[in-house]
């Protein structure tokens, strides 16, 4: 399809021209031979004007959600109810239909759609199927590859900002609990990365489970059946529930004997004893701007991918000193 521009220098005018004329503007005085000649023009270049592309999207658009996880994992983590939240919340101020497929939509009949957001990664094959679905893909609560749009949070950074944190209240060995699906945990690489380089990570201070709180329990009573580090990273909120259970059966007092640092600030973590210490992340909002940056990308028609990093911050409460 044509630029304004290409139709701009063919016709031998300028750009605003160009512009006034194919969107019809009436104060605009020129010689009609010369309209003939641009409206010629587009139409062999087939260019469409704003008003035009605008008429595209006057109808209900039609998304899929598509969640690389089942359905059961929003109960045991409402970070991931509050993606859904965002997305069917900004979906409904658009009047944009929402059709929801969780574990990859496996065994599930694909239909045309304006475009699809995608929780969480795919594999490449499923991908592909996706695509016969729409090439129009955002992807949330994911580093994407570069050809699409995605909405994330840096968690990286997060890792980096915990064990700075704990170095600066005078700890000198941390340890982590986690999770961990298909793929490596961004927040275990990291913090394994970063406290290394800095002598405060050791190997077998790592834990490893799934993202529930029986799995913290079960990680947490292991790691305190030896010699435990004074400072834990615990991966989610859903996770630091169980450690505390634990912690409290072995009869440790929180934050003076140690202390923890988890992420996501659910609702639940300031009504746990002691309250969570926590990282927010801004789960809902990250649904909903993968929603706007679909709508966007189909209005504008923009072909440049865009990566939207949403922000985080620490909220210190009572496992920290």
């Amino acid at each position: 399809m044509a630029t304004l521009k290409e139709i701009a220098q063919e016709a031998g005018v300028s750009l605003a021209t160009v512009s006034r004329v194919l969107n019809e503007d009436p104060s605009l005085s020129v010689k009609e031979e010369t309209k003939q000649r641009i409206f010629e023009i587009a139409e062999r270049l087939e260019y469409k004007t704003s008003s035009a592309r605008k008429g595209v999207h006057k109808s209900k658009l039609h998304f899929l959600v598509v969640y690389s996880y089942p359905q059961s994992t929003e109960v045991n983590d409402p970070y991931y109810l509050a993606i859904r939240y965002g997305i069917e919340t900004q979906s409904a101020r658009l009047n944009i239909e929402l059709t929801h497929l969780y574990n990859c939509g496996e065994g599930r009949e694909l239909t045309e759609v304006d475009g699809i957001l995608v929780v969480g990664s795919l594999s490449a094959e499923r991908l592909a199927q996706l695509r016969t679905c729409s090439n129009m893909l955002v992807f949330v609560d994911c580093r994407a590859m570069e050809e699409f749009d995605s909405v994330d949070v840096d968690l990286a950074l997060i890792s980096q900002q915990v064990v700075d944190y704990f170095i600066a209240q005078g700890h000198q060995r941390i340890g982590y609990i986690g999770g961990q699906d298909d793929n490596p945990d961004l927040r275990e690489l990291a913090f394994r990365d970063y406290g290394q380089r800095l002598g405060v990570v050791q190997e077998n201070d790592i834990y490893r489970g799934d993202f529930s709180s029986a799995s913290g329990y079960r990680l947490a009573k292991e790691m305190l059946a030896g010699d435990w580090p004074k400072a834990l990273f615990v991966a989610s909120d859903s996770i630091a529930i169980g450690v505390l259970r634990a912690i409290h059966e072995k009869g440790l007092a929180i934050p003076q004997q140690i202390e923890l640092i988890s992420v996501n600030d659910i609702p639940t973590a300031k009504f746990t004893f002691p309250p969570l210490s926590s990282v927010r992340i801004h789960s809902e909002l990250m649904g909903s701007q993968g929603v706007n940056l679909l709508v966007e990308r189909l209005r504008d028609e923009r072909d440049i991918p865009l990566r939207v990093l949403v922000p985080s911050r620490l909220t210190l409460r009572g496992t920290t000193r």
